[in-house]
Formats: structure tokens, C-alpha cells, sequence
């Protein structure tokens, strides 16, 4: 569980979300995948993924003249501390506004819709 005195950054973030989705990762790989999305250098890189092992956020194991970075907290974990920290600290505890705001803001599918139809008839039913 991630530790509530542990806020990642967006960058640490960044990095987070790749080594969930791809697993085990040298920098050189999690590197070339952020940079997918926006410019980041190697260094840079490379030192975040540093501080984040400060932080317990990544571990690592050499790997011969590599180091191969893991994700040492659990995406549901982190969602769920992050998603609190947003529902109280802007939404004021109103997981409405929340959603109201999030399906305003994004236009959600019709998969998408009906997934959350789906969500909140169970939730009726005591299914959860």
C-alpha cells in the first residue's frame, strides 16, 4: 500500500504508469516510452527513477551493467490514495461532484456509459 506521507509527482507518475503497464523496465526503455508522449532526457529520467527508489515508490536490481526498475506500489493502491486525496481535497467528500465533473469534462463511450450503468446497479444491489 502506498504510504499516505508518499505524494508522487506527475513525473513519478509518468514512470509508474509505464512500469504498470509494461512490468520490469531498464531506464533506457522506460525512457524511450515516455518519450512517446512528450521529450524527457535520459538523465532526467534516470534521476527521478532515483528518487522515487529513495522514496520507495520503484526497486531495483542490477541486471549486469543495468539497472531494471519495478513498481514498488500497486496501481490500485495509488489510484485509490490519489483519488481520495482529490475527492476531499477539491470535491469536498462529494463523490457526485467528482463524477459529475469527470463526465462533463470527458466525453465518456457508450461502452463506457454502460459500464458505469452496470457499476452503480450493483452498488444498488449490495454487489460492489
Amino acid at each position: 500500500m502506498i504510504s499516505n506521507k508518499i505524494k508522487p509527482t506527475e513525473a513519478e507518475l509518468n514512470i509508474l504508469q509505464v512500469l504498470w503497464n509494461m512490468g520490469p523496465a531498464s531506464v533506457r526503455t522506460i525512457n524511450d516510452e515516455l518519450n512517446n508522449t512528450r521529450e524527457i532526457g535520459y538523465t532526467t529520467t534516470l534521476k527521478i527513477l532515483q528518487i522515487m527508489t529513495e522514496k520507495g515508490l520503484v526497486s531495483r536490481i542490477k541486471d549486469g551493467r543495468n539497472h531494471i526498475y519495478s513498481a514498488a506500489v500497486e496501481q490500485n493502491a495509488a489510484q485509490r490514495q490519489l483519488l481520495d486525496k482529490l475527492l476531499n481535497g477539491v470535491f469536498g467528500g462529494s463523490a457526485k461532484k467528482l463524477i459529475m465533473q469527470a463526465l462533463g469534462a470527458h466525453h465518456a463511450s457508450k461502452e463506457e456509459l454502460e459500464e458505469i450503468r452496470k457499476y452503480i446497479e450493483a452498488l444498488e444491489g449490495g454487489e460492489s
